[in-house]
């Protein structure tokens, strides 16, 4: 059966012990890892791979030997509780091995938990969990995490009690941040309020959030918002050569105008807008207005899915400069 990225969040927060098994798949890797780090904690509970309740295989092991995964949940250990067979890496060439381990499987075997990267919709090892009665598939998207799995996580670490305010610097650095990155942060605001009672404020996720990650990004979102077209040419190629991605230099600008035009429609005078260029993005959002934050909205949402389409528009870098041009134009005139 297919997940809805709804009911995969709930599922892997809570996943039925008497299921078949689980294909999480995606073109994130630190997404669906941390996704497949959830439902095996959630599964198994700890210790698991102490008593060897838990099986781990890559995919390219499983190609040498097939048997290895029926093998696996077949096999029972001298510790009580749930047991999973954890295959990484899957694609279709393992597929053969995966659909035996799915027909041949009885209750009370070891849960077949499989991850694997992007696959088409006609691909082999989709079909077969998705076509399962006991079996689900969930792919993961890169899309930042919603309001609910950043409570869930923060509700994780055991932090709560946290302010509308202190809730939109969350969102924002979670969009702004790797998954990864992300959970690393929430790890070091748990130690920073290790034996503080007091509401998770602003002031604590200033304190706790990284400095460097996205220092690189903010330099071309400044470059733009401020209307500086001549110069981004030059900043694209250094961040080109650091290794940014397309998306992820889309995803920043649309979270930074976002944040320009939460600000532009503030009427309170104290606009929620976090970080070092907090005045220098106020500046900007009123020298922007709403409506031309709306269009440049609109502009970054279009290459955004140009960007995520099968087609190919351009390369992705010069989609993105040439956006970045346009809207620096916009905001000069």
């Amino acid at each position: 059966m297919k997940l809805s990225p709804r009911d995969a969040n709930s599922y892997f927060a809570k996943p039925d012990p008497a299921r078949v098994g689980l294909l999480i798949y995606g073109t994130d890797a630190m997404r669906v890892a941390l996704k497949r780090q959830e439902v095996l904690a959630a599964l198994l509970g700890k210790g698991a791979e102490e008593e060897m309740r838990l099986t781990r295989m890559a995919a390219s092991d499983l190609r040498k030997d097939p048997a290895m995964l029926l093998d696996a949940i077949k096999s029972t250990g001298f510790f009580p509780g749930p047991r999973a067979a954890f295959l990484e890496d899957a694609n279709d060439t393992v597929f053969p091995a995966i659909q035996q381990a799915l027909e041949d499987w009885k209750p009370g075997d070891a849960q077949i938990i499989v991850t694997a990267g992007a696959l088409k919709p006609t691909s082999k090892l989709r079909k077969v969990f998705e076509s399962h009665r006991d079996a689900y598939a969930a792919a993961i998207y890169d899309n930042p995490p919603t309001r609910d799995e950043i409570e869930a996580t923060l509700k994780a670490a055991g932090l709560r009690n946290t302010s509308g305010e202190t809730m939109a610097a969350l969102n924002e650095l979670a969009q702004a941040l790797d998954p990864g990155d992300f959970r690393q942060m929430v790890e070091k605001i748990t130690l920073y309020k290790l034996g503080d009672d007091t509401p998770l404020g602003p002031l604590d996720i200033a304190a706790c959030a990284p400095t460097s990650t996205e220092a690189e990004v903010d330099d071309i979102l400044m470059v733009v918002a401020d209307g500086r077209a001549h110069d981004i040419a030059k900043v694209m190629q250094r961040l080109a050569a650091q290794g940014a991605t397309p998306v992820t230099l889309c995803i920043g600008a649309m979270r930074h105008f976002r944040s320009l035009h939460r600000a532009a429609c503030d009427t309170s005078g104290r606009p929620s807008i976090f970080g070092p260029n907090r005045d220098r993005m106020i500046s900007q959002s009123r020298r922007w207005g709403t409506a031309k934050l709306e269009m440049a909205l609109t502009e970054l949402t279009d290459t955004d899915l140009k960007l995520r389409s099968a087609r190919q528009y351009a390369p992705g870098m010069a989609l993105v400069e040439r956006t970045f041009i346009r809207l620096a134009m916009l905001g000069q005139s």
